[in-house]
């Protein structure tokens, strides 16, 4: 999972239009004032572990909100930090096991809409740890074959596989890692 963290002064968004695998959306406008947002998006990988990536972000959320002394904040789906998307239905459900976990340990949470394009307004804070990137990895303590080329834990190269398009035997990273 890759999680794009953005203390702001506020958040405002609203949906345009569907996409084919979008939710239920009401209301269609959003807006949340001093929050981290969470711009958030579910790789194939991470559906090996939904339970272990939900836990794990978790837990990063509540350290970076400990440090920024903050305690809300809006989930905002945004699948364009990865080329290997995980599966709508994953996706879905990881973003709103996060969003109840979060709730769950005394968080004020807001998640826009799932599946719908949204332009949106941010106004950033802009102080030295207002910015931060986030790579959530399923294989965080596994034994694997080899290291992931994020967060240098090891991965399983029968699941890299199976995430890779159609025709491609061996990732890129794994011939840089021999």
């Amino acid at each position: 999972m890759r999680i794009l963290s953005i203390h702001a002064d506020t958040m405002w968004y609203r949906t345009t239009r569907r996409t084919k695998m979008a939710e239920a959306a009401e209301p269609r406008e959003g807006r949340m004032d001093e929050c981290v947002v969470l711009f958030c998006c579910v790789e194939k990988l991470d559906e090996r572990n939904p339970s272990h990536i939900v836990a794990s972000a978790k837990a990063n959320i509540i350290d970076r909100l400990s440090k920024l002394k903050a305690n809300r904040v809006l989930i905002y789906p945004y699948a364009h930090l990865t080329s290997t998307l995980g599966s709508p239905e994953c996706a879905l459900s990881i973003l709103q096991n996060l969003e109840d976990e979060l709730r769950s340990s005394s968080v004020e949470v807001k998640r826009a809409p799932f599946g719908w394009y949204k332009e949106f307004e941010i106004r950033g804070k802009g102080h030295p740890l207002a910015d931060l990137s986030m790579t959530i990895c399923p294989y965080e303590g596994w034994e694997c074959d080899f290291r992931c080329p994020h967060c240098k834990n090891p991965i399983k190269e029968a699941d890299l596989e199976s995430s890779l398009a159609p025709g491609t035997r061996t990732p890129p990273e794994r011939e840089i890692d021999r």
